[in-house]
C-alpha cells in the first residue's frame, strides 16, 4: 500500500509541475551599433591587416558589417607612422610594406588611431620578446587507453627568456589547417601555467604546454604540423583567457555571459564605447612533418 501512495505522490508532482510550465519570450533590447577591432600586428615580413567592423544584435547570427570609410593609422615610440588604407572597401585596413621593411620591432611600443563617424578610438601596446621553437617532435600513442587507433602526438620545445615574466599565445596549423576550435586557444605565462611566477622563468615550457598543440584527432605519418608561438602582453593574456571562457561557457553549471576586456578607447569619454583588441606580436615559428626523423620512443 505505501508503494502506491509513493507512486501517487511522485506521479502528482509531474503533471504538478508540468501544469506549471510557462513559456517566456524573451526580448532583448538592441543597444547602439558599436565599433569592433580586430587587430594583431606582427614582426613578420608582408603586409599587416586591421579589421574594422559594427557590432550587431544578441542574436543576430549573420555576419558583421563592415566599418569602413575610417582613417586608421598605428605610430611607435619612435615617431615612425604607418598608414592602413582599405582597398577594397571591406572593413579590412592594410598596410602594405616597401621593400624588406617590417613593421613589428621587439621591445617598441605602438598606438592605433581609428577616426570613426565623428569619434577618436586610440589603443596602445607594445611587442614583447618570444623564445625561439627548439623543436617538434612526436612520440606514437592511442587515442586513448581502450582504443585501437594509433597516432602520433606532439610536443613542441622552446624555453622561457629568463630575467621578467613573459606572456604567450601558441598556434598551430595541420597540413596548412589552422586549428581555431575554442580549446586551441592556448596561452602560456612563463612556459607554464598562469601564477607560476618565478617557478617557471627561465626554464624549459612544461609538458602540459608543450603537448597543447595536438587536435582531438592525433596526427598521421605525413602531416604537416606548423607551431607559432607569439609574445603577448598581460592585457593581452587576459583577452585570450576571458575570450576562451565565454565561448566555453555552457552546460549546468554556466555563469552569466559578460563583457570581453578591450583596450580601445574612445578619446571622448562620452562618446561612442568599442569592442576588440588591439595586440602587437613577435612571433617564432616552426613547420615539422610526422617522419622517422622526428618520431620517438618515450613512456610517458
Amino acid at each position: 500500500m505505501q508503494r502506491y501512495f509513493v507512486l501517487f505522490l511522485f506521479l502528482a508532482g509531474v503533471i504538478a509541475l508540468n501544469g506549471c510550465t510557462t513559456v517566456i519570450d524573451a526580448k532583448l533590447d538592441t543597444g547602439p551599433t558599436q565599433l569592433s577591432v580586430d587587430g594583431t600586428l606582427t614582426d613578420l615580413p608582408g603586409q599587416q591587416t586591421i579589421r574594422l567592423t559594427q557590432t550587431a544584435a544578441y542574436f543576430d547570427n549573420s555576419q558583421p558589417t563592415p566599418a569602413t570609410s575610417a582613417t586608421v593609422t598605428v605610430s611607435d615610440n619612435t615617431g615612425k607612422t604607418y598608414p592602413f588604407t582599405d582597398p577594397d572597401n571591406d572593413g579590412y585596413y592594410v598596410w602594405q610594406p616597401s621593400a624588406k621593411d617590417t613593421l613589428g620591432r621587439v621591445g617598441r611600443t605602438y598606438q592605433l588611431t581609428i577616426a570613426y563617424q565623428g569619434e577618436t578610438y586610440q589603443a596602445s601596446t607594445k611587442m614583447n620578446r618570444v623564445p625561439p621553437i627548439d623543436s617538434i617532435i612526436f612520440v606514437k600513442r592511442k587515442l586513448s587507453p581502450f582504443s585501437k587507433t594509433e597516432g602520433y602526438r606532439a610536443e613542441l620545445y622552446a624555453t622561457d627568456i629568463a630575467g621578467a615574466t613573459d606572456y604567450y599565445r601558441i598556434r598551430f596549423s595541420r597540413n596548412g589547417e589552422l586549428q581555431n576550435k575554442p580549446a586551441n586557444i592556448i596561452t602560456s605565462q612563463d612556459g607554464g601555467f598562469r601564477g607560476a611566477t618565478n617557478v617557471t622563468d627561465g626554464l624549459v615550457f612544461i609538458a602540459p604546454i608543450r603537448r597543447s598543440v595536438n587536435p582531438d584527432s592525433l596526427y598521421n605519418m605525413n602531416d604537416v604540423v606548423k607551431v607559432e608561438l607569439q609574445s603577448i602582453t598581460l592585457a593581452g593574456f587576459d583577452f585570450w583567457q576571458s575570450l576562451r571562457t565565454q565561448i566555453t561557457n555552457g552546460g549546468l553549471f554556466a555563469t552569466p555571459s559578460v563583457n570581453l576586456p578591450t583596450n580601445i578607447i574612445n578619446t571622448n569619454p562620452n562618446g561612442r564605447k568599442a569592442t576588440g583588441f588591439f595586440i602587437t606580436s613577435a612571433v617564432r615559428s616552426k613547420t615539422v612533418s610526422v617522419t622517422d626523423a622526428n618520431i620517438r620512443v618515450r613512456a610517458d
